[in-house]
């Protein structure tokens, strides 16, 4: 039985022969009429790349006009233009792939596609939900992060790696969700909605890879777009596309062009917020540094005064002895003293001072400043 398969099986080669001759070899698809709407269009150095779609079905062909023939078009076809372009099918075997080779086009309106997103926009932006005065601010210094994406996608992989690098130790949750198709929007909703009503994350991001526009639709859905605006967590949208900015962006709350850049909008840097932390208590030591430096002056000058005086002996004795004293406190405040006796300060995250252990808790991380450095530390156990 697997013999006689293996013998009567034909290479992958010898498949797309036989269809490219099928294809190809059609007279009706050799010189053929095509009416639909243009979707992704992009240019390349060969020529202009673009897709044709139908207005009403879920069905598209890829089509190409090479820099031979793009001056003899009478049109040049535009994103969102109903087209009737005149061309050959072509079968290219190291893709599998076939594709539209375009010799003509007119235009012959608006494309319905076009005409929905911009009716939907409009009534969208009347509605105000595109006004800068209802975005809301992203946290400084988020704990916990939502993303809505595809679990099996790209984009997923990128924004782990992004804030594992930026902000380690940061909570991430998977809201998993359909990002193509048409089942896409009721799915992102889904996913929205569920982050939502955890209430865990602080900031959300609606992610997806690059890809054509017709695969890209579902962030031009209203009912994506009115999810992002009733969310009560800021949305970052990282859509990765070429193209004008989707429904979701326009009513996001911060909208980047990737999924990385809007991993790193969420975050900040942490290695930056450690050098900026550093600098404050830099200049906080340089201030206290400052004020003994100027009262220990004064003491001075108030010895040298009291010493002009003779005949006040035991007063200048007991001033020179206050002074002294005055001297010893005010050293013992400089906090530099105080850290290279093998003292320590222990903050929490949020750099607040720890006074008491009653406000601890096992497995929580904390910072210890010492003489020489900054270590951070887990508790292990409270002993009282």
């Amino acid at each position: 039985m697997t013999s006689s398969i293996v013998d009567t099986a034909i290479s992958v080669a010898e498949l797309t022969a036989y269809i490219q001759d099928l294809l190809e070899g059609d007279r009706l698809l050799q010189q053929i009429v095509v009416a639909g709407e243009v979707s992704s269009l992009h240019e390349h150095s060969r020529g202009l790349f673009f897709t044709l779609c139908d207005p009403y079905e879920d069905a598209a062909i890829q089509c190409v006009v090479w820099n031979s023939l793009r001056s003899r078009l009478a049109q040049q076809p535009q994103r969102g233009e109903l087209l009737i372009v005149l061309g050959s099918l072509r079968l290219y075997p190291k893709r599998g792939e076939y594709r539209l080779t375009v010799f003509q086009a007119v235009a012959i309106g608006e494309g319905w596609q076009a005409l929905q997103y911009q009716q939907l926009r409009s009534r969208l932006q009347a509605e105000g939900l595109f006004d800068l005065e209802r975005k809301r601010p992203l946290p400084p210094y988020p704990q916990t992060i939502a993303v809505v994406t595809s679990p099996t996608a790209a984009a997923w992989g990128d924004i782990q790696r992004t804030l594992a690098r930026r902000y380690p130790g940061l909570h991430i949750l998977l809201s998993p969700a359909i990002v193509q198709g048409i089942e896409a929007p009721d799915s992102i909703v889904e996913a929205i909605e569920k982050v939502n009503r955890d209430g865990r994350a602080e900031v959300l991001i609606l992610a997806r890879g690059g890809g054509a526009v017709e695969d890209l639709s579902c962030f031009n859905d209203e009912r994506v777009a009115r999810a992002i605006a009733q969310s009560k967590i800021p949305i970052i949208t990282g859509i990765g596309h070429q193209r004008d900015e989707s429904l979701a962006d326009l009513v996001a709350d911060f909208s980047a062009h990737t999924p990385t850049a809007a991993a790193e909008t969420a975050v900040p840097l942490y290695s930056q917020l450690v050098i900026e932390h550093q600098q404050r208590v830099e200049a906080l030591i340089e201030v206290c540094q400052r004020r003994i430096d100027l009262e220990s002056k004064r003491l001075e000058q108030l010895e040298t005064r009291l010493k002009r005086f003779p005949s006040t002996s035991p007063q200048l004795l007991q001033a020179t002895a206050r002074c002294q004293l005055l001297k010893q406190k005010l050293m013992a405040l400089d906090p530099r003293a105080v850290l290279q006796r093998g003292y320590a300060v222990v903050r929490e995250e949020n750099d607040t001072i720890v006074r008491s252990s009653s406000n601890l808790a096992r497995e929580q991380t904390l910072k210890i400043q010492l003489g020489q450095g900054v270590i951070k530390v887990k508790i292990i156990e409270i002993l009282q």
